[in-house]
């Protein structure tokens, strides 16, 4: 027996977690910061097939979709 309770998550959080996909991900880079790299491995081969199937046309929905990241990014950097 150990002497720090387990803590359950929040109902917010297993609900992320409980979508597809998308919360798998989420919780194994939770769970590990290797697994980082495996998700971005992931992401690249998908852009590459993306790209495969249907063109630069991927390359420019990737742009598009990324757009307020790089928002929130340069907001984030900017301040004090």
């Amino acid at each position: 027996m150990t002497m720090i309770a387990d803590v359950r998550p929040s109902r917010a959080s297993r609900a992320f977690y409980a979508i597809p996909v998308i919360g798998w991900i989420a919780k194994d880079i939770s769970r590990g910061v290797e697994n980082v790299f495996y998700a971005l491995i992931i992401a690249l081969t998908l852009l590459v097939l993306a790209v495969k199937v249907w063109g630069v046309v991927a390359i420019t929905m990737t742009a598009l979709a990324l757009v307020p990241v790089m928002f929130l990014w340069l907001i984030v950097i900017s301040q004090p």
